[in-house]
């Protein structure tokens, strides 16, 4: 995995390597699945390492997938983590910057955890919050905004509420990211 890594991440950043055992009616042997987060990357890639012997004796098939089934109608969204691997590579690790805005716990605000002097066992946190990502050397701002929840199973435990606030916060956060970095067009020519 770490040579095939190294192999094709020459021609561009990578979303995932996976490597996998060939199905028994195949033969002995591997096959990998390798992600561009560009088109043209993976195409560049596939010219020049076809049929060459790039860590192994033999020499590698390489095909370009054009048909991916399932999801051909959505759009799924690059996770926080993705979206400022990419930013640092292209735009260098100075090259933008993010600030949360606002983090505010919203629990409770649409009445869903009150009921007339009971108190339920099993609550939510619930935390929104809204991210600037600035592009200092193109004059670009954006913000995204997002909302991340979760219950909390036994309410009256003080560390799975702390527990569980944080990892909302986290998730917040990081979905407000990714939503302030789709709105954001990186052409790389």
């Amino acid at each position: 995995q770490h040579s095939l890594f190294s192999a094709f991440s020459k021609f561009g950043p990578l979303y995932s390597v996976r490597v996998h055992r060939n199905a028994a009616v195949a033969g002995p042997g591997y096959y990998a699945i390798i992600k561009f987060y560009s088109a043209g990357d993976a195409s560049r890639a596939q010219q020049a390492c076809n049929r060459q012997r790039l860590f192994q004796k033999s020499p590698l098939q390489v095909c370009v997938c054009t048909r991916q089934k399932g999801f051909q109608q959505q759009v799924l969204a690059l996770n926080s983590n993705k979206c400022q691997e990419l930013a640092n590579h292209y735009l260098g690790f100075n090259g933008w910057s993010s600030r949360i805005i606002i983090l505010q716990n919203v629990s409770g605000f649409d009445g869903e955890n009150e009921e007339l002097g009971k108190t339920l066992q099993k609550r939510s946190v619930k935390y929104l919050c809204a991210v600037e990502v600035t592009l200092p050397n193109h004059g670009v701002r954006t913000r995204g905004v997002a909302l991340g929840e979760a219950d909390i199973e036994n309410g009256e435990d003080p560390l799975e509420f702390v527990t569980a606030s944080r990892r909302v916060q986290k998730l917040a956060v990081g979905k407000a990211l990714s939503s302030a970095f789709q709105k954001i067009l990186l052409v790389v020519l």
